[in-house]
């Protein structure tokens, strides 16, 4: 089998094994794909996610439709799908869901594979066995489980309001297929993060977007329309600071760099509104209304505390428009 990730094959101990499972667990791997995406260097997310990216994807419909995270696609002008035997098939981006990070690709030539079935990450007890797969099969698949479900807040103006953590961590992640007891797809990984473990040691786990998210959004994806209004965007990438949020950095020519917020400014406040985190600064946020409305913000430098309005943006706008050959 050749597959981009040759060399991030899963320790044996942690494959799966077909007694564990009622489903026929080779056809089920090989549904899942390795995905590459070529962006051009002038793209908008190119600095930050690169022109090269490379991860994996999910067949969902006897069609050719393949679910992936959105970030991997996100300007693509070429992407490259790759079986478990090493065909490769060219796909087209139909979308790229901001809200959950969804992204869907259709395959321009026929996969033959079967399609995996969309479950509810929430029928999962805490004891159900589950797959993370990668494109690759047997070799690039490991048993975990779920280790929580519990809101995310990412840097970069993203939230989950109840993600899926399972552990070990899978080495090529991004976009690998969560697949529970009954071969359903329950969810899509995203991210490799660290979790806290006595005596000061960290084990490395894997945060998913639930599969369930995708239901009400598919038909939309799979048509490449808006699935939902846009969120107004400030362009900064963030974290939690206690009860305060730090600006790490903001987006070059984005809102915030327009109104001069830098490295190292506090947010405190919302429209007079104190807030307390990550979370709660972009429900505020995005409750203000939609992109283009204005951000009261009170921020902390130093010392000073101060107040500034934000012309809030549309990151979407920012990007590159798919093209429709």
């Amino acid at each position: 089998m050749t597959t981009p990730f040759s060399d991030l094959e899963v320790d044996e101990k942690l494959r799966p094994s077909q007694r564990s499972f009622n489903f026929d667990l080779q056809r089920h791997l090989a549904s899942v794909l390795a995905l590459e995406a070529h962006v051009p260097e002038d793209a908008f997310t190119a600095d930050t996610l690169g022109t090269h990216r490379v991860g994996n994807g999910v067949v969902i419909s006897p069609d050719g439709l393949v679910l992936t995270i959105g970030y991997l696609i996100t300007e693509a002008e070429d992407v490259i799908l790759t079986t478990g035997d090493g065909r490769k098939a060219p796909a087209h981006v139909l979308g790229y869901d901001q809200a959950t990070g969804f992204g869907l690709v259709h395959a321009l030539e026929p996969l033959n594979l079967p399609a995996l079935p969309i479950g509810d990450s929430r029928s999962l007890g805490p004891d159900d066995p589950i797959i993370v797969a990668g494109g690759g099969g047997r070799a690039h698949a490991l048993t975990g489980r779920v280790l929580a479900r519990t809101a995310f807040a990412g840097y970069w103006e993203y939230l989950l309001e109840e993600a899926l953590f399972t552990g070990p961590a899978h080495p090529h992640w991004s976009g690998a297929a969560v697949i529970g007891p009954s071969g359903e797809v329950l969810g899509i990984a995203s991210l490799r993060m660290d979790q806290s473990l006595p005596g000061g040691r960290t084990a490395p786990i894997n945060m998913s977007v639930p599969a369930e998210l995708l239901t009400p959004i598919l038909d939309d994806l799979s048509r490449g329309r808006p699935t939902r209004p846009p969120r107004p965007w400030l362009g900064v990438f963030a974290q939690d600071q206690g009860a305060r949020v730090l600006i790490m950095d903001v987006t070059r020519g984005g809102p915030a760099d327009r109104a001069e917020l830098r490295r190292g400014d506090v947010i405190v406040a919302v429209k007079g509104r104190p807030v307390t985190g990550l979370a709660d600064f972009y429900t505020r946020l995005w409750e203000l209304g939609p992109p283009g409305v204005d951000a009261p913000l009170t921020l902390r430098r130093e010392r000073e505390v101060f107040d500034v309005v934000v012309r809030t943006g549309d990151r979407t706008a920012m990007m590159r428009k798919r093209r429709f050959n």
